[in-house]
């Protein structure tokens, strides 16, 4: 019998198990669609009983519904079969017959582990191991490893090999795919990792470490979803861009109880998109600038009165501007949230009036200090004072206030210099028009909101636009920080706010980032990390993103810049090295349009075209009539974490000194392909 037609044989065999799989998950898609039925006929009594019934009813079959109605092709992906004759399909959700036999094993279950982990060394007792490639519910290939050929039974058929190179050329989409089928060992034990403490992933591009930590997410719900699914599961990334391309990941693995935030998303009620140049960033991201946020609380609003006069039982108290002054340094120092002190405010003042009026006293004048504080405390214009003297204040109000350069200037008294206050200034001007918030931005408002505390409830349509929001931040079980090596100080603070109770997966890349003080950063991450207690650590150092003709040109942008062992190694080869051309700055549309055209002839899936910034309008004009969802530009901060098979990077000497790290950067769009890169520089 030849190899092909023992190959074809096997697909035939296991289209029968998969066929039977499909068949059954048909019955409990059905069985939970009449459950959702039958709940709503239930609550028709309208007793509270049958009412409460009914809502746990819902929610069970909404819930299995969403899981049975989750991305179905390649369900079944895989096989395992023991030394003794077992057999068990391996899947992304687990299935039972009516006899609760199980037709599909979960790729979280602990029986599903030995198709990760088990090697020709270690076999887990595990025979041969199968990869099952399917095309919606047809299969159309199968690859076996055969783990322990001497336990063989006689007449078991291994066919194929390279299951995951196999995977690993397929042509990019818009969307991450799961890679429950290709999972690797030392991916494996990242993902499996205890719930408790930090686990922490590193390694360079093309490891793996987003789709890794993503597995790792669905993992733990699987594992503990009673704990995880109330609060939730927070994933936060770099960038719109990006978490546009994994949003199909968990949805695809049934999980659908997990928030994806860029970090211009994290704050509830804002999304930033836009970008900072790099000097501001650092300035905004920087750990002095809790500081500078505190002291600008303490000032008075620029519109606070400053003087405070009352007639009372013929004389005439008055409290001038250094006292009042004077009383709102004494509230401020005892460190209470300004939104939290307004009544403390009020007997401050009203101690004062007192104060004054005891010193006024004489034979006709016998001021008593309840009565005082009483009579006084109750007039509408002690009260107006009051509310225009100590306001509630809004984070974007007060940031609004600092575009004002004296009043920075005043909150940044020795932490900032003089062109650090005027960049400030200006990117929070001016102040009659308002900001564009930026992503920096958003770590800072939500600064201002820690420090502030709550205002006072008002109704919705009063509250300053973009502070309507919840109330609880620190509700989230787990948090994943994808990109972890770019987040400044100011947005550790923020992101840790959110696991204040919460255990954590951390993935970065140090020779990726976009950070210009890494143990500033460090230290911010450190002291965010540190209420989550246990640290473990795994570094991957595979990289199956990049062919290895790529990856050299990638790492030879930092290798004088960082240890040998930080960069991953290439396991994958093409035959096809890197092009760099040149055009002149009048040529570089033209230029850079009929490359990426070609590429994306060249290529079945995406392109990504690579470029600064600040020229990310430009360039899309440029490829302005080419198609969508094949090409698309990103700019050098977008361009984080995504892949494509062919890349254009457009002028790499502007892309790298736009980044305060310089080749960092470059490295980063270096990295990005798969199959094709194409370097075009301007001169």
């Amino acid at each position: 019998m030849s190899e092909a037609s023992i190959k074809q044989a096997e697909i035939r065999l296991e289209q029968q198990h998969v066929d039977r799989v499909y068949a059954r998950l048909a019955e409990l898609r059905a069985d939970a669609a009449r459950l959702r039925d039958q709940s709503y006929e239930h609550g028709r009594e309208a007793t509270p009983d049958a009412l409460y019934e009914r809502d746990v009813m819902l929610h069970h079959a909404h819930r299995t519904l969403q899981a049975l109605d989750a991305e179905s092709e390649g369900l079944v992906f895989g096989r395992l079969d023991f030394a003794g004759g077992d057999a068990v399909h391996i899947g992304r959700l687990g299935i039972r017959d009516p006899q609760f036999q199980d037709l599909l094993v979960d790729w979280r279950a602990p029986l599903a582990a030995a198709f990760y982990q088990a090697t020709p060394e270690h076999s887990m007792d595990v025979v041969r191991r199968r990869v099952i490639r399917s095309s919606k519910e047809e299969v159309v290939d199968v690859s076996d490893d055969l783990l322990d050929p001497h336990r063989a039974p006689e007449g078991m058929r291994v066919v194929g090999d390279g299951a995951l190179m196999a995977a690993l050329t397929r042509a990019r989409s818009d969307a991450m795919r799961n890679i429950v089928a290709t999972i690797q060992k030392e991916q494996d034990d990242a993902i499996r990792a205890p719930e408790s403490g930090v686990t922490e992933i590193t390694g360079g591009p093309g490891t793996g470490k987003t789709a890794v930590a993503l597995h790792r997410a669905a993992y733990l719900m699987y594992r503990d979803r009673r704990r995880l699914a109330g609060p939730g599961v927070l994933v936060v990334g770099p960038s719109p861009v990006f978490m546009s391309y994994i949003s199909r990941v968990l949805p695809s693995m049934g999980e659908h109880n997990v928030e994806l935030r860029a970090l211009g998303e994290v704050l509830d009620g804002l999304g930033a998109t836009a970008v900072d140049e790099p000097r501001t960033a650092g300035i905004k991201g920087s750990a002095r600038m809790v500081k500078v946020l505190r002291r600008a609380l303490r000032l008075a609003p620029p519109d606070a009165p400053e003087e405070l006069s009352l007639f009372y039982r013929g004389a005439v108290l008055k409290l001038r501007a250094e006292e009042l002054a004077k009383i709102r340094r004494s509230l401020h120092a005892k460190g209470a949230p300004p939104n939290r002190t307004r009544m403390k405010a009020a007997d401050a003042l009203l101690e004062a009036l007192w104060q004054q009026a005891r010193e006024a006293a004489d034979e006709d004048f016998r001021p008593d200090r309840d009565r005082l504080f009483a009579e006084l405390g109750e007039r509408i214009e002690f009260h107006r004072f009051l509310v225009a003297w100590w306001p509630a204040v809004y984070p974007m109000q007060v940031l609004r206030w600092l575009s004002d350069p004296q009043r920075l200037a005043t909150a940044a008294r020795r932490l900032l210099s003089a062109e650090e206050v005027d960049l400030l200034a200006k990117s929070w001007g001016p102040a009659d028009t308002g900001p564009e918030w930026t992503v920096a931005d958003v770590a800072l408002i939500d600064e201002l909101r820690h420090l502030a505390g709550p205002p006072p409830k008002r109704r919705a349509e009063e509250q300053p636009e973009g502070t309507r929001r919840r109330a609880n931040y620190d509700e989230y079980a787990h948090v994943v920080v994808d990109e972890a090596q770019d987040l400044s100080p100011m947005q550790w603070r923020m992101v840790g706010r959110r696991g204040a109770h919460a255990s954590w997966t951390v993935v970065g890349d140090p020779v990726q980032t976009s950070w210009p003080d890494p143990e500033e950063a460090a230290r911010a991450r450190d002291e965010a990390l540190r209420p989550a207690g246990a640290h473990r650590r795994f570094r991957l150092r595979t990289n199956y993103r990049n062919s290895a003709e790529i990856f050299a040109v990638a790492a030879e942008a930092v290798r004088d810049l960082v240890p040998a062992e930080d960069l991953p190694v290439a396991v994958r080869s093409t035959g096809v090295p890197p092009r760099t051309l040149t055009a002149a700055p009048d040529e570089l549309a033209a230029r850079a349009r009929a490359v990426a055209l070609e590429l994306a002839a060249g290529t079945d899936g995406t392109v990504g075209v690579i470029t600064t910034m600040d020229r990310r309008a430009e360039v899309r004009e440029w490829l302005a009539e080419a198609d969508p969802d094949r090409i698309r530009v990103v700019g050098s901060l977008e361009a984080k974490g995504m892949e494509y098979d062919g890349v254009v990077v457009v002028d790499p000497a502007g892309l790298a000194a736009e980044s305060s790290t310089g080749r960092r950067a470059l490295y980063v769009a270096l990295s990005r392909a798969t199959q094709q890169l194409t370097v075009l520089e301007v001169g």
